[in-house]
């Protein structure tokens, strides 16, 4: 006799509070860490950065204009009266010009050139008059205004990124503004991604009694599209344990990580814990959360190095497991800074009813006063996937049964 799916003593962690699971993840990821490559830059957006970035360079590197108009020496402008000064020559961005303005003599800049010897401010060129090499100063700049000072973006020694950043358009630019040609990062993980049932059938097909179209994979190849991730989808599974064995063996030598939706709970058909439990070492099985409490995270042993996450069928549970958790381990896996924590006010009262800790969908939105503020959705149903593509977060109800009064203060999930 195969072991029971569900023992009543299991040897890992079993139905766990939500807290507990986060924890068992975050080990399990730390564990899994993956190695540093390095990439271009043009490859490197969006990846998570391995090794602190540190300024060898001031930025700006010199002294430069912020405006087009005229280099000049402030104290010229002391006096009472119009002030003309005498032009002497310009000075473009690029190579610095071989000049020094002297005492009542400007110089034509423009921005971004660098600041000739002598000078100290830049006035506007619409505040000028110009007449052959006579400038005439019609509104007198501040000293010093419209300068950029060396260094005052960053001297050298500068931390300017730290590992665990993830590398966003502007921190690839400013890695790009110290001369790096090439970042060391962390390598995202290879995914593949299985749907299970003999109940799915591919959108397009004709639609037989029974049989139910397959949204569970285009939903998980999209979420994962989204975190920079190129997974790789399979064959939908059927509920017959050896082609499952087979399958995930195939996936579990080639990948870094196997998602699989449904099968995973406690019925006859339901193959995977049964299938983990005897060819892997399972480390979570069921967390005390709704939707999505059947999750179960293994290692694979027999089934190959990869680790094996398996999300329950309901399209809502695959939502909120992926969001809650299955984010939690890819991010933990990178090394990745942990995400920002949002919150919102509730739009209405809520009663919750039950002991688990809930993701409620909702719609978010800011007030013209500045409040964040979120609605639930009251198809809260884990089939309900019209309530999750009419909302925009995931409301998080922590554990117990409570009121939320109107205007509670709640964490919100984007997806």
């Amino acid at each position: 006799m195969p072991e029971s799916p569900h023992p009543d003593t299991p040897s890992f962690p079993y139905r766990v509070p939500f807290d507990e699971a986060c924890a068992i993840i975050d080990a399990v990821a730390a564990e899994r860490a993956l190695e540093v490559q390095t990439l271009s830059l043009s490859r490197a957006h969006g990846h998570v950065l391995a090794r602190d970035v540190v300024a060898t360079l001031p930025q700006p590197p010199f002294d430069n204009s912020a405006m087009d108009g005229f280099a000049l020496d402030h104290h010229d402008l002391a006096g009472e009266g119009t002030v003309v000064l005498q032009l002497v020559g310009e000075q473009f961005a690029g190579p610095r010009a071989d000049v020094r303005i002297a005492r009542g003599q400007c110089l034509r800049i423009t921005t971004g050139a660098p600041i000739p010897e002598g000078a100290n401010t830049v006035v506007m060129k619409e505040n000028t008059r110009l007449d052959g090499d006579r400038v005439e100063i019609l509104v007198p700049p501040r000293p010093g205004q419209h300068v950029r000072r060396a260094g005052e973006d960053a001297q050298a020694g500068d931390h300017l990124l730290h590992a665990g950043d993830v590398l966003t358009p502007s921190r690839v630019a400013l890695a790009a503004s110290q001369g790096l040609a090439q970042l060391e990062v962390v390598r995202r993980p290879t995914v593949a991604v299985f749907a299970t049932g003999d109940e799915l059938i591919e959108p397009g097909m004709p639609l037989q009694p029974g049989q139910i179209y397959n949204s569970n994979r285009e939903q998980l190849m999209g979420l994962l599209r989204a975190e920079g991730l190129e997974p790789v989808a399979f064959p939908t599974l059927p509920d017959d344990p050896a082609q499952i064995a087979s399958a995930l063996r195939h996936a579990g030598e080639a990948f870094d990580l196997v998602l699989t939706c449904g099968g995973v709970s406690a019925g006859e058909k339901d193959h995977l814990p049964e299938l983990l439990q005897r060819r892997g070492r399972v480390r979570l099985w069921k967390t005390m959360m709704k939707p999505g409490m059947p999750l179960l995270l293994a290692e694979g042993d027999t089934l190959g190095p990869a680790l094996f996450l398996c999300l329950p069928g309901n399209p809502v549970s695959v939502l909120a497991t992926w969001l809650a958790v299955g984010r939690r381990l890819v991010d933990g896996m990178q090394r990745r800074v942990p995400r920002p924590v949002r919150r919102a006010r509730l739009r209405g009262a809520w009663t919750k009813q039950h002991e688990r800790l809930e993701f409620l969908r909702g719609r978010w939105s800011i007030d013209e006063d500045g409040v964040s503020r979120v609605e639930p959705n009251p198809a809260d149903g884990s089939h309900r996937m019209q309530a999750a593509a009419d909302s925009d977060v995931l409301i998080v109800l922590e554990a117990g049964a409570r009121e939320y009064p109107a205007d509670s203060v709640v964490e919100v999930v984007p997806y």
